[in-house]
């Protein structure tokens, strides 16, 4: 154990034996189900499954252990991590850069701050911007000050862009499993001398943020921030984390705007057209094709919008799908595997 980790031993420790033995019979169960978390990897789109392998944790594993005695480098995820806010590996570089910034492992942030990192990375790729790890931080404060559990973000008052995540995680601490990095998996985990790209193992001194002024970010940084802020309601977190398993994810997002205010809508609109055209003349790569269909829909009070609808072959659009999204009247969420293995899209 190392003086990192025993900091958080005491959280951890008064967990009964029979707790790790609820675990590993809920790992059990779930391995063995459709999409089970252990036979099923959600992996980001042309990253093969050879990278790691996920392990069954024994009575005695706990999420603050250190890495002693292993032969291979790991770090531990909660179910949750998947099954609800929609994490797939490897980690990207804005999210691992976030555990560098707090210096947390994945399991020592609760949870609820991994909902907002999820939806603000969403938010970030719907609207052609890089997802920037201080950019982030700055609309919110971490607490509480205790270095014996986990880490929390608290969305800043009159700065933050998303609303309170207010999904039940009751219970997470009860399943995780550990995520054993593989010889082809070290380049996206490991930098080139074998250190790992963020904290693999819970530390004693995460990192405290507290009102980041403005003046302390990069110029990039702000025009993330800058831009975020124009928004004049709050987002709805748990809805823009449930585009990720979205069949139509611009759709979805424009649902859950028209939810918060018009707007929102018509600046996300607006917004994400100027920074499609930015991109394209940057010839960036990542730029969706701009000419696609549109069909008009009804909003609230009466209005008319039009939004972009991806072709159907040989089916036409779908007006009732779209329709849905904007009113709020359904979902669009796929309803495929829990654990699908490929991302998809957001043009």
């Amino acid at each position: 154990m190392s003086s990192s980790d025993s900091v958080s031993l005491s959280t951890c420790s008064s967990e009964s034996v029979e707790s790790g033995r609820s675990r590993g019979r809920q790992v059990d169960e779930e391995s063995t189900s459709s999409g089970g978390m252990i036979s099923g990897i959600p992996m980001e789109t042309g990253v093969t499954r050879d990278i790691v392998s996920l392990e069954r944790v024994n009575v005695i594993d706990r999420v603050c252990h250190g890495q002693e005695g292993a032969t291979e480098k790991f770090f531990y995820m909660y179910m949750c991590h998947f099954s609800l806010v929609h994490v797939r590996l490897p980690l990207d570089d804005f999210t691992m850069g976030v555990l560098r910034a707090l210096n947390v492992a994945p399991t020592q942030l609760h949870p609820n701050s991994w909902a907002y990192l999820q939806a603000f990375r969403m938010l970030c790729q719907s609207l052609y911007m890089e997802s920037l790890p201080y950019a982030f931080l700055y609309f919110y404060d971490t607490g509480p000050r205790q270095p014996t559990t986990w880490l929390s973000l608290i969305g800043r008052p009159s700065i933050s862009r998303l609303d309170a995540f207010s999904q039940s995680f009751k219970h997470f601490k009860d399943g995780y499993f550990k995520v054993v990095v593989k010889e082809e998996g070290k380049p996206y985990f490991l930098n080139a001398y074998g250190s790992t790209k963020f904290p693999f193992s819970w530390t004693g001194t995460p990192s405290r943020y507290k009102d980041l002024g403005i003046d302390e970010l990069s110029a990039g940084d702000k025009v993330v921030v800058e831009i975020l802020m124009k928004f004049v309601d709050k987002l709805p977190t748990k809805g823009v984390v449930r585009v990720y398993n979205s069949v139509h994810p611009i759709i979805e997002i424009e649902g859950h705007m028209v939810q918060s205010g018009k707007k929102n809508l018509a600046l996300f609109q607006s917004l994400r057209k100027e920074m499609a055209a930015k991109a394209k003349a940057a010839r960036r790569t990542d730029v969706p094709n701009l000419q696609e269909s549109v069909v008009e829909v009804h909003v609230h009070g009466g209005t008319k919008r039009k939004t972009e609808l991806p072709p159907r072959p040989s089916k036409g659009k779908n007006v009732k799908k779209v329709r849905a999204a904007l009113l709020g009247a359904g979902r669009l969420v796929g309803q495929g595997r829990l654990m699908g293995s490929s991302d998809r899209s957001l043009a």
